[in-house]
């Protein structure tokens, strides 16, 4: 292996160390400060983008996450009246989710403290380095 070859490993496993530790900030102050998970943020952010709603099936795809898991979410902010399930009119086995507007209101209070978090998070980082970071992660992502 060359060295360039070790130097892009040891980037790769620095770019995970600093990925992992910034969910597990993420996920102590959802817990810790709201009450909430980060699956549950998740969740209600992709449904805060599509306000429509989406079919259970088109949310877990957009979390990258199984039908179990998104409805197990579902379930629970369902209960806490976060979310309403409307069966679809063409299609008796398809049904869409969607925020309540308590569920909307919740998440934008959510989504306020998340971002001031993560905002505390990369503090340290100048404007500069922010722009040169996400050119270098996108010319990064392709292949």
């Amino acid at each position: 292996m060359s060295d360039l070859s070790k130097r892009r490993l040891k980037l790769w496993i620095r770019l995970l160390g600093v990925t992992r530790a910034s969910e597990n900030h993420l996920r102590d102050y959802l817990r810790v400060t709201h009450g909430t998970t980060l699956p549950r943020f998740d969740v209600m952010a992709a449904l805060y983008r599509r306000r429509d709603g989406v079919t259970m099936s088109e949310l877990s795809r957009m979390l990258l996450v199984s039908n179990g898991n998104a409805t197990a979410v579902v379930d629970r902010l369902e209960g806490d009246g976060l979310v309403r399930r409307m069966p679809s009119e063409s299609d008796r086995r398809t049904v869409f989710v969607a925020l309540t507007a308590e569920g909307v209101g919740t998440f934008e209070a959510l989504a306020s403290g998340h971002e001031a978090e993560v905002d505390r998070l990369f503090a340290g980082l100048s404007e500069a380095d922010i722009d040169q970071m996400a050119e270098i992660l996108k010319r990064a992502a392709k292949p």
